[in-house]
């Protein structure tokens, strides 16, 4: 099977390319913005025809959340045209796609875990651009998977888990949200269920919709706490509200993820946060 990865520069792209060795039966195609720009359909129509790509991958996004809110055109370019492109070129082709999408796509006003039978209520343009992109997927007709991710974090690239690291180091304390709660993923985690999702789900019509996060749930003051301890930082981890640290954006307030569907069906065993947590810290640290 010929698979074809879009975003492969990103910290998810990354955690993909060290999974890929573990299945010499496929052959993968890593590329990012300067080798396919998936903006552009008839490049990338000619790359899935003349590698005869039977599966795609899309890790690509905008996730420059608060920038969205000024970058509309270009948020909607990348999480909605590009991933219909994408989605109309799998039909077409009948390569089989897989797509990565958001906890923005919801408002953050439940009380209770989301499944996928929630309806989607964005409340940033980052959410809604990303909202457009699964409407897409859903109009194209293409047999998909769609999984909606949270707080997404690894080894690679900027995430939060590294900023954190790095204040640590230079700072005797930090301020982070407590009112926020949601479920961290390692993008390792993400990239492992991805690939299984490609063996199990390829060969079915119609689009799939998942929700995955590392199991429990936290807030983004305890996850700091929790990333401190692990690491061996002394930086004191002071709690605030969000009403306190003004964003652009608004974010959603509850982000946790109702998992029994992609636990069920893919008869996964979804790692702890803390034990994934831990992994990454340990991996930063051997560096």
């Amino acid at each position: 099977m010929n698979i074809l990865v879009t975003g492969a520069n990103g910290q998810l792209g990354r955690c993909l390319q060290d999974l890929s060795a573990g299945r010499p039966e496929w052959t993968f195609f890593f590329t990012d913005v300067d080798t396919l720009d998936i903006c552009q359909p008839d490049q990338t129509e000619a790359f899935v025809q003349t590698h005869a790509i039977d599966a795609i991958i899309n890790a690509a996004a905008y996730t420059a959340v608060d920038r969205a809110e000024d970058e509309i055109d270009l948020a909607y370019v990348i999480n909605r045209d590009a991933v219909a492109n994408l989605a109309n070129i799998a039909r077409r082709h009948n390569a089989y796609l897989v797509h990565v999408s958001t906890d923005y796509v919801f408002s953050g006003e439940s009380c209770h875990p989301y499944s996928t039978e929630d309806p989607m209520e964005p409340i940033s343009i980052y959410g809604k651009s990303k909202a457009a992109g699964e409407e897409a997927i859903r109009q194209s007709g293409c047999a998909a998977t769609i999984i909606r991710t949270s707080w997404l974090y690894s080894e690679y690239g900027h995430n939060f888990v590294k900023t954190m690291l790095k204040l640590g180091q230079e700072r005797e304390s930090v301020s982070v949200v407590c009112d926020q709660v949601g479920g961290p993923t390692y993008a390792g985690d993400l990239a492992a269920v991805i690939l299984k999702a490609v063996e199990v789900n390829r060969g079915k019509s119609g689009v799939q919709l998942y929700h995955f996060a590392n199991e429990g749930s936290i807030s983004w003051f305890d996850f700091t706490h929790a990333i401190m301890e692990m690491a061996g930082l002394p930086c004191r981890v002071m709690s605030i509200f969000t009403s306190e640290y003004p964003a652009k954006a608004p974010r959603p307030a509850y982000s946790v993820f109702n998992l029994r569907k992609i636990k069920t069906e893919f008869g996964w065993d979804i790692p702890y946060w803390r034990d994934s947590l831990r992994l990454v810290i340990n991996k930063l640290h051997s560096k």
